[in-house]
């Protein structure tokens, strides 16, 4: 069963990696992905809303999705809400399985499908106190729908 998170905290990688997998002996491969605010073109800040409940409900569809396709031995995804700043980190996907292979395309699956189907509404806010909702990009729609035909 995927371990699922939606908080405002930062969160430790090495700390989430080692809890994934503690006390197995079955792990041969861990993958993982670790989404970072980018600061450019004078952002300040990313403010990530959602609605608590929905959120992390589809969250769990997607994560049971990769459960589904691969042969995983555990599945984390935290993704952080509220206000961050370029440098922090946003989302850590990490996948483990017997197996590399698995646990690589488990771990690109999660992450096509959470920036097009997890639920976050995204504004930038910008040094000169500019602000702008960011709008769902036509190559995220293209990555997501590759594994739409595909089965692991």
């Amino acid at each position: 069963m995927a371990r699922i998170q939606v908080q405002e905290a930062l969160f430790d990688m090495a700390a989430e990696s080692a809890a994934l997998t503690a006390g197995r002996t079955d792990v041969g491969g861990i993958a993982s992905f670790l989404g970072v605010c980018r600061g450019d073109d004078g952002l300040a800040a990313m403010v990530l809303e959602h609605y608590p409940g929905m959120t992390e409900r589809a969250l769990a569809r997607i994560a049971a999705e990769a459960e589904a396709r691969w042969p995983l031995t555990g599945c984390t995804v935290i993704q952080r809400r509220g206000w961050i700043l370029p440098g922090e980190p946003i989302v850590l996907v990490l996948t483990a399985s017997a197996h590399r292979a698995a646990a690589l395309e488990a771990c690109a699956f999660l992450i096509d499908w959470l920036k097009t189907k997890a639920p976050f509404w995204k504004r930038e806010e910008f040094a000169d106190g500019a602000t702008r909702w960011v709008a769902a990009k036509n190559e995220d729609d293209a990555a997501a729908a590759r594994w739409s035909a595909k089965q692991g």
